[in-house]
This record gives structure tokens, C-alpha cells and sequence, in this order.
């Protein structure tokens, strides 16, 4: 009975004991559910929120404005732009050949509100679950979006920071000596360097944007983990397997990669969260002082900045604090969870 699943699913005694002891941590398994569940509705927020049309039909033919631009002329109208659908003209041209079917929400973040019932920001109501910003823009939907690119941000970020460290810290690691000595020397000097003051100088040379920001941050973030990857290839390096891998020929790129990687991954997952935690947070903080996105981007950061700028409206500082602490916190119990599953001195 019980070597089944191990039959199954062709898991080791020791990952089924890290994913029970995971499991065993209820606050960070229900964690990890709840903000899968949140970035996957994050991930169709075009679909959910929205200024155009899910599906179109006029004149017998169907359309996915979400997707596709057309122009006004194609459903009779007489402008050459694209069609605006939220316009009664072109509503009543549209649903007198056919009809439209809306998403749940009817705005981009992006996309004004007009028709408010007083002077922006305003506050919830049926047509905005959660007000509008001072510019009349939908906060539900630039909280929505602002929650995909800034996960979207931070994940790219914790890859890209994590491979460039654990490929210096395996080097250190490994070859130890002067090329130990140097690199160390070098990372103390790069990681005593002001960050966050970096960011924003040269945030304010060049126009950012998400690719310009994710790679300006990389240049700092990496240094996370070199030092825990160093330590692990540091205490396995004159191990008996990795001297007799050397003795029989194999490659130095094998060894580090193939035999002594492995071991350092078990303490690197367990920074992973963390990492990613601090990514979000240095996005939401250079938008909050105007330095990160560009302006009109959706960013927690800058619904933040509005909360500040119109204290008159509550509940805008309060949603964004809400979103922005509610994923931070997932994130921390996720990342104690994992770090009971990889705790060896933790029982089944």
C-alpha cells in the first residue's frame, strides 16, 4: 500500500517527506493556493477587465475586439479610428445588426470614466466596485493589472537574479583561492552601493520602462544568493564523490552542475519567495516615487502615491496597502512553508 504512489508518481522517500512536511505547514500550503488562484485571474485581467468587447456580432459576421483593433467605419460609423465602444452612437450602430457581449468589467486601467457621478476620485459605486483614481481611471481594473506586472515583474526578476548568483556563487565556490578571494573582494564592493539610489538616477536618465527597470535591477539583485551557493560549494567541493570524479576525468562545468549543484539548490528554494518579495517591493517603491513605470502604467506603487497625494479619498490608499500587504504575506508564508520542507531536522 504504501509504495504505490512512489510507484506512481516516481517521487523519492525524501521529496514525498518534504512535501508532506510543505503540506504540514497549513498557513503556507493555503497560501500557495490562494495566490495561485489570485495570479491566475491576474493573468486574464484582459479579459476580465476591459473597454471592448469579449465577442461582436453585426451584420452576420463576429469580431473579438479584445484582441483585434477595427475600425469604427466596419460596423457604419463614419470615422476611420478605431471604434469606441463604450460610445452610444456606436453601441446603437453595433446592436442594430447584432450584438456585444462585455466582460465583467467594463475598463482597462487605462480607460476614463466620463460619465462619474462627482468630481474624481470618487468613491465606490456600482458602475467602479472600488472608486476611481484622481484622473477618473477604474481601480479595480489598475489594481488588477498593477497585481499581474508586478508578480509577472518580480518572477522575472527572482530567475534572472538567481541564475547569474548561483552561477558566481558555484564558481567561487568551487575553484576557491584567488578566484574566491577576488570575486568576494568584488561583490562586497558592488553590494555596499547605494541601490536604491542608483535606481533613481538612472531611472531619471533613460525613460523607464519594464524591460529598461528589470534590467537595471538585475545588475543589483543578484548578489542574494552568491553567498549561500558559495557556502554549499565550499563545504562539498573535497568531498570523496567529487574527488573521484576528478580522478576518473570528468569536466570541472560537470561536477559543479551535475554532482555538487544539487545540493546547494536545497538551500537556494528556500530563499526563492524572499527574493521575490523584495523584488515586488523595490518595483512598488520606485513607482511609488515616481522612478519605475512609466507614467500611466498600471502599478501598486502608484495607486499608493495617488493614496498619499488625495487624502480625501481614503479608500484608494487603503485598497492599494490591502492588495500590496495580502500578496507580500502570502509570499512570507509561502516561503516558511518551504522552508520547513527543506528543514531536514523536521520529521514526517
Amino acid at each position: 500500500m504504501t509504495a504505490a504512489p512512489h510507484s506512481r508518481w516516481h517521487l523519492t522517500p525524501l521529496t514525498w517527506r518534504r512535501l508532506h512536511n510543505f503540506r504540514a505547514n497549513r498557513r503556507g500550503f493555503w497560501s500557495l493556493w490562494i495566490f495561485l488562484a489570485l495570479f491566475f485571474v491576474s493573468l486574464f485581467a484582459d479579459v476580465i477587465a476591459n473597454d471592448r468587447p469579449l465577442l461582436l456580432k453585426y451584420d452576420g459576421r463576429y469580431y473579438l475586439p479584445v484582441f483585434t483593433a477595427y475600425a469604427e467605419t466596419t460596423f457604419g460609423g463614419l470615422l476611420p479610428t478605431e471604434a469606441d465602444y463604450r460610445d452610444p452612437a456606436v453601441a446603437k450602430l453595433i446592436d442594430a445588426k447584432g450584438w456585444m457581449i462585455w466582460p465583467p468589467l467594463r475598463y482597462r486601467y487605462d480607460t476614463i470614466n466620463y460619465q462619474l457621478p462627482g468630481p474624481a476620485p470618487t468613491a465606490p459605486t456600482r458602475e467602479n466596485w472600488l472608486g476611481t483614481d484622481d484622473q477618473g481611471r477604474d481601480l479595480t481594473a489598475r489594481l488588477l493589472y498593477g497585481f499581474r506586472i508586478s508578480v509577472l515583474f518580480g518572477l522575472a526578476l527572482t530567475l534572472g537574479s538567481s541564475l547569474v548568483g548561483i552561477i558566481a556563487g558555484a564558481v567561487q565556490g568551487y575553484f576557491g583561492g584567488w578566484t574566491d578571494l577576488i570575486l568576494q573582494r568584488c561583490i562586497e564592493i558592488w553590494g555596499g552601493l547605494p541601490v536604491l539610489y542608483l535606481l533613481i538616477i538612472l531611472s531619471s536618465v533613460v525613460a523607464p520602462n519594464f524591460w529598461w527597470l528589470l534590467g537595471l535591477m538585475l545588475l543589483f539583485s543578484w548578489t542574494a544568493l552568491v553567498s549561500v551557493v558559495r557556502a554549499e560549494f565550499l563545504r562539498t567541493r573535497n568531498f570523496d564523490y567529487v574527488r573521484a570524479a576528478r580522478a576518473l576525468g570528468v569536466r570541472d562545468p560537470v561536477i559543479m552542475f551535475r554532482h555538487l549543484l544539487p545540493n546547494a539548490m536545497v538551500a537556494t528554494l528556500t530563499f526563492l519567495p524572499f527574493i521575490l518579495n523584495g523584488a515586488i517591493t523595490t518595483l512598488t517603491s520606485l513607482d511609488f516615487l515616481g522612478f519605475g513605470l512609466p507614467p500611466g502604467s498600471p502599478s501598486l506603487g502608484e495607486v499608493l502615491a495617488q493614496g498619499k497625494a488625495n487624502l480625501q479619498a481614503p479608500w484608494i490608499g487603503i485598497e492599494g496597502f490591502l492588495i500590496l500587504a495580502i500578496m507580500l504575506s502570502l509570499l512570507i508564508f509561502i516561503g516558511e512553508a518551504v522552508r520547513d520542507a527543506f528543514d531536514p531536522r523536521k520529521g514526517v
